[in-house]
C-alpha cells in the first residue's frame, strides 16, 4: 500500500495483514483441506477439535485479540478439515449402472442432461457427445430395471450426401438433442476407465464430478426420441441462449474467425482443431483462446467504465456490472473457473461501493474461500490453483513493484503547473518532473507550450503503460513457470512477446464481439463496424500466435522436475512475494530469484527415474495398440511404437500427446535416444509424431516401408526435427547402452506390399548378460517360424505379437525363446476378442507368467543379467 506524499517526506510503503483477513482466512482453510487429505482423522476427532478452538478464540477475543485472532483462523483450518472428511465420505458416483456395462447390447431409456456440439467424427461422419441419466435398462426382452446413473455417449452420423458441412454449417452449430429430451437408443456400455499409467490423466475422477459412470455409441437413425422433458427450465433456458449465440457468432463472421470468437467469447471450444490448440499452447497465450477470469475482467471494466461515462452513481454502476458479469458467467459453459472470476469482480466492487481497501489480495481470499466451502476439492484442480496464483503474483509483487516505480513517477505529470503540489513530491520525482519540464521547454520552439505539454505528457504516460504491461507480463510468465511445467509439461520462452501484443488486442477483441453480437440481434449492418474490428482483432491475435508459436524455440516440453526443482521453485516464489515491499536491494534479490527458478524449470533436466544398472522394458497402457520402453543399464532410452486409434476413423486422443508422453514426462524422461515403429499400422504408430516433437529422439529406426501417407508424414516430421530415420534389416546387430540389439525380422528382400501390414513388422531382441527382451510387433506365425529358424532367439521377457491373438505366440517360438514372463498389450473389453484363449493356454501350458495392459496396466520388468522383476501399476 502506498500512502499518499505529504510535506514531511515520501511516500511510505506499507503491508498490513489486518487488510487482508480474508486471504489468510482462505490460507488457513486450504491448509485444514490439505492436512485432512493427507493425515486422515475421524470426523468426530475434527468437531470436537473444533469446538474446543471455537470456544477459546470467543474467550481471547476480548481479552487477548490477537490469540483471538490466532484461535479464529485455527478454527478455520479444523473447519475444512472436517468439511473434506465429511465430503469424502459422501458417495460421489450412482455406479448402479455397472452389472449393465458389461459390453452386452442393452436398450437404455435416459434424457440428456448435457448437450454437445455436432463435431466431425471419424472419416464420412458427424459426432455429438452427450451426458445423459439413464431411467432404466432393458437386456434383450428380459426385465425393465430403474437404473438412474450418468452415461457418456457419442451419437454417430454420416454426412449428409448432398453436402460436406464445414465449421461454419448450421449442422455443427445446431445439435441434434437438446438438453431435457428423452431418448431411447440399444448401445454396449462399458465402465469409464483411464489409461492406467502413472502421470495419466484421472479420466474416470473427470467424469465421475460430472456424475457419469460409463460410455456407449450408437448411431443416430437407431435413436428412437421419446416424449416428455426432464431437467431444470434455467438450465434449458440456458442453453438456448447459448446455441443463439453460437448462431448468431457464425452468421456475423467466417468460419475461421467463428470457430475463434465461439471460443473466446462464449467458452465454446468444440470447434477448436488440435493444431490450434497446440499454437496457443506453445505461444504461453491459451489463457486468449478459453474464457478465463480476464474475460471477465474486461466485461466488467467496459461495463462500468461505460455507465460511469453515461453519469450513472456508483450504486447502480456497480450492480449492473455485477449482474452483466454474472449473465455472461450464465451464458458460458465454462462452469466453475468464470463463475470463480464473476464472484472476485463482485467482491472487488463491493468493497469499492463501501469505500473500503480495494485490497486485490483480499477479495482473492473472500473468492478463494467462498469457492472451497462450496467444493473444497476444487483446491486440487489445475484451474483453480493457476486462477488464483495469476491474482496472487499481481497483488503480491506487481502492484508494489508498481507503485514503486512507474506510479510514483506519475506522479509527476499531474500539478504541472503547481509549485505547491511540486513541494509534496519526494526528491526522485520532483527532479523527474524538472528535467520533463526542461524538455519541454525545449521542445516548445518547435510546437507551442500547450503541444510541447501534451507530447511530454502523453508520451511519459505511454511509456510507463509499456513498462506497466513489460513488467506483469514478465512476473506472470516467471510465476506461472511452476504450474506450466508441473501440470502441462511446457516452458513457455516466448510467453512474454506473444502476451505483449495478445493482450491489448483481446481488451479491443472482447468489447468489439459483444458490441457486434448485441447489434446483430438488432441488425447486421448496424454491427458491420464492430465485426470488422472484432475479425481485425482475432486475425492480430491468429497472426502473432501462428508466427510465434510455430518457432523451434516455442515447442519446448518439459520433464516432471525434480523434488529439489519444485522446492526451489515455490521457494523463489515465497520470497519474491515477501521481498516486494521491502528494500529495493532485497526486492532485486527476489525478482531475481523468481526467473532464475523459471529458468531452472524451463532448462534443468531432472534425473530419469529407473533403476540404473538393469535392463528395463515397460509396457504402456495405450489400449488396443503397443507402446514399449526399453531403458538400458547406461540409462539409454528406446520406445519401440506409440499406440494410436484403430483403424481409418481416428479418435479424439492423440495417442502420442496424451496417453505415452504424459507417463514418459512423469518418469522425469525429457529427450529419447532412439524411437522405432514396429510397423505402419495406426495402433503401432499413431502416436509416433507427437513422440518425435516433445522428444526430439536422436534416431527413429524402421524397417519395411511400405506406401502409406501416415508413414510419409512421420518420416518428414522426423527430418524437421533433425532426427536421423535408420533402416534396420535381418542380421543387424549393435550395442545400445551396455545391451546389444539384434534385428531378427524383415529380411532385406522381404516383398513390400500396396500397404502396411502385420507382417511387416520389425522383431528386435535386445540382451543384457544372461537376460533378454523379444519384441515382436504384430509379428504373426510365418514371420515367427523364421525367426525361430534364423534367429534362435532366447528371451527371459516376450512381447506377445498382434496382442494376443490366435494369428501369432506360434508354439515354435514359445519353445525355442523359453520365456519366463509374457506381456500382452491389449484393450479392455476390445471388439476383436483379444488376448484368444488357445494363445493364453499355450504360454500357460510353458509355464509362463503373463500379464495383460488391460488388466494390470503399465507393467514394468527389471532384468539385472540373472534375476527378473515385475512391477505393476495396479500395485503400485
Amino acid at each position: 500500500m502506498i500512502s499518499p506524499p505529504t510535506a514531511t517526506g515520501p511516500p511510505r510503503f506499507e503491508f498490513k495483514a489486518a487488510r487482508q483477513p480474508m486471504l489468510w482466512a482462505a490460507s488457513a482453510y486450504s491448509l485444514g483441506i490439505l492436512a485432512a487429505t493427507y493425515a486422515w482423522r475421524p470426523p468426530l476427532w475434527w468437531v470436537l477439535a473444533t469446538l474446543v478452538i471455537v470456544a477459546g478464540a470467543a474467550y481471547f477475543a476480548f481479552w487477548r485479540p490477537g490469540v483471538g485472532w490466532l484461535l479464529g483462523f485455527a478454527t478455520l483450518f479444523l473447519a475444512g478439515a472436517l468439511q473434506i472428511q465429511l465430503r469424502n465420505t459422501l458417495p460421489r458416483l450412482d455406479t448402479s449402472i455397472f452389472p449393465y456395462a458389461d459390453h452386452r447390447e442393452v436398450q437404455v431409456t435416459a434424457h440428456i442432461k448435457a448437450e454437445g456440439r455436432v463435431q466431425a467424427g471419424g472419416v464420412g461422419e458427424l459426432r455429438q457427445t452427450l451426458d445423459l441419466e439413464s431411467e432404466q435398462i432393458q437386456i434383450g426382452d428380459g426385465e425393465v430395471v430403474p437404473v438412474h446413473s450418468g452415461v457418456r455417449m457419442n451419437v454417430y452420423a454420416p454426412w449428409p450426401a448432398e453436402e460436406k458441412p464445414d465449421a461454419n454449417s448450421s449442422q455443427l452449430f445446431t445439435p441434434t438433442f437438446h438438453y431435457g429430451d428423452r431418448i431411447r437408443f440399444l448401445t454396449k456400455l462399458r465402465p469409464v476407465r483411464n489409461f492406467r499409467n502413472p502421470g495419466a490423466f484421472d479420466y474416470e475422477a473427470y467424469l465421475a464430478e460430472r456424475g457419469i459412470a460409463a460410455s456407449g455409441s450408437a448411431k443416430l437413425t437407431d435413436i428412437e426420441r421419446l416424449p416428455g422433458f426432464v431437467g431444470s427450465q434455467v438450465e434449458r433456458l440456458r442453453t438456448r441462449i447459448h446455441r443463439n449465440v453460437i448462431a448468431k457468432i457464425h452468421q456475423l463472421w467466417p468460419a475461421h474467425e467463428a470457430v475463434l470468437i465461439d471460443a473466446m467469447v462464449i467458452g465454446e471450444e468444440a470447434f477448436i482443431d488440435r493444431d490450434t490448440r497446440a499454437d496457443f499452447q506453445r505461444s504461453g497465450t491459451y489463457h486468449i483462446l478459453v474464457v478465463s477470469g480476464m474475460n471477465v475482467s474486461i466485461l466488467a471494466f467496459v461495463v462500468f467504465w461505460t455507465l460511469r461515462r453515461l453519469r450513472m452513481g456508483d450504486f447502480a454502476a456497480t450492480l449492473l456490472t455485477v449482474a452483466s458479469c454474472g449473465g455472461y458467467a450464465f451464458i458460458t459453459e465454462v462452469g466453475v473457473p468464470v463463475w470463480r472470476a464473476t464472484l472476485m469482480c463482485a467482491v472487488y466492487l463491493g468493497t469499492r461501493l463501501l469505500y473500503r481497501d480495494r485490497a486485490m489480495t483480499n477479495a482473492l481470499g473472500a473468492a478463494a474461500l467462498v469457492v472451497l466451502v462450496c467444493d473444497p476439492r476444487q483446491l486440487f484442480t489445475a484451474s483453480f490453483q493457476m486462477t488464483f496464483l495469476c491474482v496472487l503474483i499481481v497483488a503480491s509483487i506487481c502492484i508494489p513493484m508498481l507503485q514503486r516505480t512507474s506510479q510514483q513517477y506519475r506522479q509527476a505529470l499531474r500539478g504541472w503547473d503547481s509549485s505547491r503540489y511540486a513541494a509534496q513530491l519526494p526528491p526522485r520525482v520532483a527532479q523527474f518532473q524538472l528535467d520533463l519540464k526542461l524538455i519541454g521547454s525545449r521542445l516548445s520552439i518547435f510546437s507551442g507550450e500547450k503541444w510541447a505539454r501534451r507530447i511530454i505528457v502523453g508520451g511519459s504516460r505511454g511509456l510507463f503503460s509499456a513498462w506497466d504491461l513489460l513488467f506483469v507480463s514478465a512476473t506472470m510468465q516467471a510465476g506461472l513457470a511452476l504450474p506450466m511445467a508441473y501440470y502441462f509439461h511446457r516452458a513457455t520462452t516466448i510467453g512474454l512477446p506473444a502476451n505483449l501484443a495478445v493482450v491489448p488486442l483481446t481488451e479491443v477483441m472482447m468489447p468489439a464481439a459483444v458490441a457486434s453480437l448485441a447489434l446483430g440481434y438488432v441488425s447486421p449492418w448496424l454491427a458491420r463496424i464492430p465485426v470488422l474490428v472484432t475479425t481485425f482483432a482475432v486475425q492480430g491475435i491468429t497472426g502473432t500466435v501462428l508466427h510465434l508459436g510455430g518457432l523451434r524455440l516455442a515447442d519446448l516440453r518439459t520433464a516432471m522436475p525434480s523434488p529439489a526443482i519444485l522446492t526451489i521453485a515455490i521457494l523463489a516464489l515465497v520470497i519474491a512475494m515477501w521481498s516486494a515491499r521491502r528494500r529495493y536491494a532485497i526486492t532485486l534479490f527476489g525478482l531475481v530469484g523468481l526467473f532464475a527458478a523459471a529458468l531452472a524449470l524451463a532448462f534443468v533436466t531432472p534425473r530419469p527415474r529407473g533403476n540404473p544398472g538393469e535392463l528395463e522394458l515397460t509396457a504402456i497402457d495405450v489400449g488396443q495398440g503397443d507402446s514399449i520402453l526399453v531403458v538400458s543399464p547406461e540409462g539409454k532410452t528406446l520406445l519401440v511404437d506409440a499406440g494410436g486409434p484403430i483403424g481409418p476413423g481416428g479418435s479424439q486422443l492423440d495417442f502420442g500427446e496424451d496417453v505415452v508422453s504424459p507417463y514418459l514426462w512423469q518418469r522425469g524422461i525429457s529427450r529419447l535416444d532412439a524411437v522405432a515403429i514396429s510397423h505402419g499400422h495406426s495402433d503401432h504408430m499413431g502416436g509416433m509424431a507427437a513422440i518425435v516433437r516433445n522428444f526430439r529422439p536422436k534416431e527413429l529406426w524402421v524397417g519395411v516401408l511400405p506406401p502409406s501417407t501416415a508413414l510419409r508424414e512421420l518420416i518428414a516430421t522426423a527430418d524437421t526435427y533433425g532426427v536421423k530415420v535408420v533402416r534396420h534389416w535381418e542380421g543387424d546387430a549393435f550395442e545400445f547402452g551396455g545391451t546389444e540389439v539384434r534385428v531378427l525380422f524383415p529380411p532385406r528382400d522381404w516383398p513390400v506390399g500396396d500397404k502396411p501390414q502385420n507382417s511387416d513388422s520389425m522383431v528386435l531382441s535386445v540382451s543384457y548378460k544372461q537376460s533378454s527382451l523379444l519384441l515382436e510387433g504384430d509379428a504373426q506365425k510365418r514371420t515367427e517360424r523364421r525367426v525361430c529358424l534364423l534367429g534362435q532367439p532366447k528371451a527371459t521377457v516376450l512381447k506377445v505379437g498382434h496382442h494376443g491373438s490366435a494369428n501369432a505366440t506360434a508354439q515354435e517360438l514359445v519353445d525355442t525363446a523359453k520365456p519366463e514372463f509374457a506381456i500382452i498389450s491389449v484393450g479392455s473389453g476390445n471388439a476383436f476378442g483379444l488376448p484368444r484363449y488357445e494363445t493364453l493356454s499355450r504360454l500357460a501350458a510353458a509355464g509362463i507368467r503373463v500379464y495383460r495392459t488391460d488388466l494390470d496396466g503399465a507393467v514394468s520388468f527389471y532384468l539385472d543379467g540373472g534375476s527378473v522383476k515385475a512391477v505393476s501399476a495396479s500395485l503400485q
